[in-house]
């Protein structure tokens, strides 16, 4: 596996895998009607992004604004427990005396495992939808 800077060439790759991991690796924890709408949405592409790739095909994202936010990480359905989110979330949690993330219940005892603390349950509103995620914070020491 490698990891590389993000090209508009990826687009629709990530695209596909944003909406392909939400449909699947997230069905365990979210309602089909969250997942729909989730799954519908537009992958926010800001700030670093990494793309972890293997054999050439994009098996996983991430990404990390200047504030310390890590915004998106999304792991290929068929690369679960392989090392990629680990991969991705070391390379761009570096430099950041902490870091915040807004984590999935699915994705929550990931960080939990990385060392996140939550500060936070909460609901947040898409296309008229609920959705549980958790504020969590890493701080470095």
């Amino acid at each position: 596996m490698i990891l590389r800077t993000y090209t508009p060439d990826d687009f629709e790759s990530v695209r596909k895998l944003f909406s392909e991991t939400i449909l699947t690796v997230n069905a365990a924890d979210y309602t089909k009607e969250q997942l729909v709408v989730w799954a519908g949405l537009e992958p926010r592409l800001n700030g670093l992004i990494l793309i972890a790739e293997t054999d050439g095909a994009i098996v996983g994202f991430g990404s990390i604004l200047s504030s310390g936010v890590l915004d998106l990480l999304y792991v290929h359905k068929d690369f679960q427990r392989r090392g990629v989110a680990t991969a991705l979330c070391d390379e761009l949690e570096k430099g950041f005396p902490s870091v915040k993330t807004y984590a999935s219940v699915t994705a929550k005892p990931f960080f939990e495992r990385r060392g996140y603390t939550v500060v936070k349950e909460q609901e947040v509103e898409r296309s008229g939808v609920k959705f549980k995620n958790y504020e969590m914070l890493m701080v470095r020491h």
